[in-house]
């Protein structure tokens, strides 16, 4: 059992880690995004499975490479923080996201995620992905219905399949790696 603070301490990690998720995402910065995961993370979603950091980032790359820019957000996670130092807990997750077509899509989802302490920070050591909608930001795209592995903090079996929902988003053969986009100048507060 885990103490109150140990709980918050925990908690205000794994928020910091999605801040900085996120934040990689926007600014491709797979250096940052990279940081985010433990060397030997597990990530399952849409069907593949990713084994290893440098998995994860090399099949992200690709990815990401099908967008014009990615604005992602995750929602406050329900956690359950392990005496042994892990956590592991369950995160809903939306997209504004514009593809390399112009076309907006505006994903819904669930992450179940698995999070282990290293040296300063928390990082990701395994993640399951469920699709929960696919489409433009209207909902007219499509439902998907997912499984229900119970109430938090109930967790599915880390060899849990991943369902292949978006074929249209999967890095082709012979993609690309997606460039960081150049630094800006940050713009000058008035009266600066």
């Amino acid at each position: 059992m885990t103490s109150a603070s140990e709980f918050v301490e925990a908690e205000c990690g794994i928020r910091q880690l999605h801040a900085r998720y996120c934040d990689a995402v926007w600014r491709l910065d797979f250096d940052a995004f990279a940081d985010c995961f433990a060397e030997d993370c597990e990530w399952r979603i849409d069907g593949v499975v990713m084994k290893g950091r440098a998995e994860i980032v090399a099949y992200n790359r690709m990815l990401f490479a099908k967008f014009r820019r990615l604005m992602i957000t995750l929602r406050t996670p329900v956690l359950a923080v392990h005496a042994d130092g892990t956590a592991s807990g369950r995160t809903y997750f939306s997209g504004q996201n514009l593809l390399a077509d112009g076309s907006a899509f505006a994903p819904l989802g669930v992450y179940y995620e698995r999070f282990v302490r290293h040296a300063d920070r928390w990082r990701l050591s395994w993640r399951l992905f469920q699709s929960l909608y696919a489409g433009p930001g209207d909902l007219s795209g499509t439902f998907h219905d997912a499984p229900d592995y119970g109430a938090p903090p109930s967790m599915p079996p880390r060899d849990a399949p991943t369902v292949h929902v978006s074929s249209s988003l999967r890095p082709s053969k012979g993609a690309r790696p997606l460039r960081p986009a150049p630094r800006r100048t940050p713009r000058r507060a008035c009266g600066a």
